[in-house]
């Protein structure tokens, strides 16, 4: 089964080529990102707007990246929720119209889901990934880190689990994004809270762990004791403007708060993470999503997770097609429903 997969959820236009779930024939990514540095966070029309610029020549650079043609692919595979209204739109019509006119089944996908699968490409000749031939063995924990999601949740067999636990508020990439602004690093967060980490001392501050449910998640009390300690290391109150920081904060204060927040924000998730493999002795956990590409983070779940654990290449954590198009594939494996591709709509506020 070649499935072709389109991801539009967000910023970056994502086309793939998967064989059976776990071979990866194509992956492109056209993204829209630096579009949106001087705005310091994503433009949902200048998103979608590029989606339409580059949606065509995205499909068929995968096409021919794979050394396929549409007589060869078996289904088209596209993200239809999670994300951004426009964005989602984009994706979803040009899935809809191809499988119309080119006769081929179309597959509903959800993005979050994709994200786990894409812990499941096990093949590829493509050159520059890393990804070792060993599937997550099932029961299965999967943890979800991204900038719009932040979930826990267990899995007894493929697309058959439970949701253990999410963020009540922000998910973990959006504070890394939030904490970014406050000390005037660069959009995207992640990538600069951990530049500016490695120059730190992440024990230089102690920073609160929020006490919710027992897998639940939450990063907005975190967001904000970072910033009064910011305003406090600059000899202000907390009614001192968040945008004046940066230019009051020397280098090292920066780092040291970076590196101390970023450490507490892992501890979160690993602690989490540790509790239900204790739990539920899952035989593998799987980590997904755009955070998953966190080097701290990966190296923290290596270190205490003993169980088999698996993490996709890094080029796999951000929003890509390879996911839609593994996960496709697998809920053709699973029988799962077709969708309708007069009919199918965008689930902007989708949910696992």
């Amino acid at each position: 089964m070649r499935v072709l997969g389109i991801e539009t959820s967000c910023d970056e236009t994502a086309v793939a080529i998967v064989d059976d779930g776990i071979d990866m024939k194509s992956n492109v990514v056209a993204s829209s990102m630096q579009l949106h540095v001087k705005y310091g966070g994503v433009v949902p029309e200048i998103a979608a707007r590029s989606h339409i610029e580059a949606i065509i020549p995205t499909i068929q650079e995968a096409i021919e990246q794979a050394d396929t043609n549409w007589d060869e692919i078996d289904a088209i595979a596209v993200t239809y929720g999670a994300g951004l209204g426009g964005s989602l739109l984009i994706g979803v019509l040009t899935a809809r119209t191809l499988a119309i006119t080119k006769g081929k089944p179309l597959i509903a996908c959800n993005h979050v889901l994709g994200h786990v699968y894409a812990n499941f490409i096990r093949k590829t000749n493509l050159e520059n990934y890393d990804i070792v031939d060993q599937a997550p063995e099932f029961p299965m924990l999967a943890i979800i880190v991204s900038g719009g999601h932040t979930q826990l949740a267990l899995f007894e067999s493929h697309l058959k689990y439970r949701l253990l636990g999410r963020t009540q508020d922000d998910a973990i990439g959006e504070a890394f994004d939030k904490v970014a602004k406050i000390l005037g690093l660069p959009y995207p967060g992640g990538p600069s809270i951990s530049a500016a980490a490695l120059k730190g001392d992440d024990r230089a501050f102690i920073l609160p762990k929020a006490k919710v449910g027992k897998y639940d998640f939450s990063f907005s009390g975190l967001k904000t004791a970072v910033l009064r300690l910011a305003q406090q290391q600059v000899g202000e109150s907390f009614d001192f403007p968040s945008y004046r920081l940066p230019e009051r904060l020397n280098e090292g204060q920066k780092a040291n708060i970076a590196a101390s927040f970023q450490r507490v924000a892992i501890e979160t998730i690993a602690d989490k993470v540790i509790t239900a493999i204790d739990e539920f002795k899952p035989n593998s956990v799987v980590l997904a999503g755009g955070v998953a590409a966190n080097k701290a983070l990966r190296d923290k779940l290596a270190s205490v997770v003993p169980c088999s654990l698996v993490i996709p290449d890094i080029k796999l954590c951000t929003d890509n097609g390879a996911m839609i198009a593994a996960l496709g594939g697998w809920q053709l494996k699973n029988n799962l429903p077709l969708a309708d591709p007069y009919t199918l709509d965008i689930a902007p506020n989708l949910t696992m």
